[in-house]
């Protein structure tokens, strides 16, 4: 059998910079067993095959693999699909914003894509799921062995800590103190053990303030730009360029501890730099009365390849 695909580069404008994507626009007939070994072959964090939907009122149905597992809510394939789909005519654009759905393991994802001259440029999804709080009280030095850092190199001083946060994948969101700390963190996946044991997860998403968000009023009053590196090993990834799920996570982490009560709060995160593979999400968070109503996640890509894949 013969199927189509194409690769996008995804949160960045740049071809060769974000997150590799490979599509499937039209995957019927594949066999789960067949989508993990494509998206073995593919060899990028996550490969993305599209069906009809289940419900008529939905878009697409989609299905998420890593090379090592299939995923039911990723952000980098939803925005990315989005973008394919809509660039090569399988969905019609209508106007300067066009909003589809995509029915994921989470539930029906809604996804905006923003246009110019009948081109998509910008697409962004909204979270099925709230983010919610899993886990938290980890040991530090547990935590900082399993990312070869010291304690010290941990930010539980600015109104920060350790947690297991959750929009339909669960994260351990780890603050560092500084771009360096953050840029020389090793992940050890023998350390890691410890963590797991200790009611962590095998997905840890760092970060930190960028000088820039010094200058602007401030992360946690809704307006700032980080710096962050994801590691998945259990899922197959190394490390991630770009993680629009994590991204999801920390608006909330974030939301919960911003000093506004009402509005949208609005974050830049900067990923994949250390990996030689800049990515660019865009965060909103809409929240009310401190408590948390949506997430939104966004941002561009960018068509490198398309081709036949031939499935025997």
């Amino acid at each position: 059998m013969s199927y189509a695909f194409h690769t996008v580069d995804v949160f960045t404008e740049h071809a060769f910079g974000g997150n590799q994507l490979a599509v499937l626009p039209n995957a019927e007939g594949l066999s789960p067993g067949q989508m993990a070994r494509i998206a073995r072959e593919f060899n990028f964090s996550e490969t993305i095959f599209v069906f009809p939907p289940e419900n008529p009122a939905n878009t697409r149905r989609v299905r998420i693999f890593t090379p090592g597992a299939e995923l039911a809510f990723a952000g980098h394939p939803t925005v990315g699909v989005a973008y394919v789909l809509a660039l090569t005519g399988e969905i019609n654009i209508e106007g300067d914003e066009t909003r589809i759905v995509l029915e994921e393991g989470v539930g029906p994802i809604p996804v905006l894509i923003k246009s110019r001259e009948g081109r998509p440029w910008f697409t962004q999804l909204t979270t099925a799921k709230i983010p919610e709080l899993i886990n938290g009280g980890y040991d530090p030095e547990i935590i900082a062995r399993g990312l070869s850092l010291e304690a010290g190199d941990l930010d539980l001083d600015s109104g920060y800590s350790i947690e297991v946060v959750s929009a339909g994948v669960p994260f351990l969101i780890v603050p560092v103190k500084s771009v360096e700390a953050l840029g020389s963190a090793r992940f050890d996946e023998r350390a890691w053990e410890a963590v797991v044991r200790s009611g962590g997860t095998g997905e840890v998403f760092i970060f930190t303030e960028d000088e820039s968000s010094k200058a602007r009023a401030g992360v946690l009053n809704g307006d700032g730009v980080l710096r962050a590196r994801m590691f998945a090993p259990s899922f197959g990834v190394p490390e991630d360029p770009a993680t629009g799920s994590a991204c999801a996570c920390l608006g909330g982490y974030l939301a919960w501890r911003s000093a506004r009560a009402d509005g949208t709060l609005r974050y830049t995160v900067n990923q994949g730099v250390e990996m030689g593979r800049p990515s660019r999400l865009e965060v909103e968070v809409d929240i009310e009365g401190r408590t948390v109503d949506s997430v939104r996640v966004g941002g561009r890509s960018v068509l490198i390849s398309s081709g036949t894949l031939h499935v025997p």
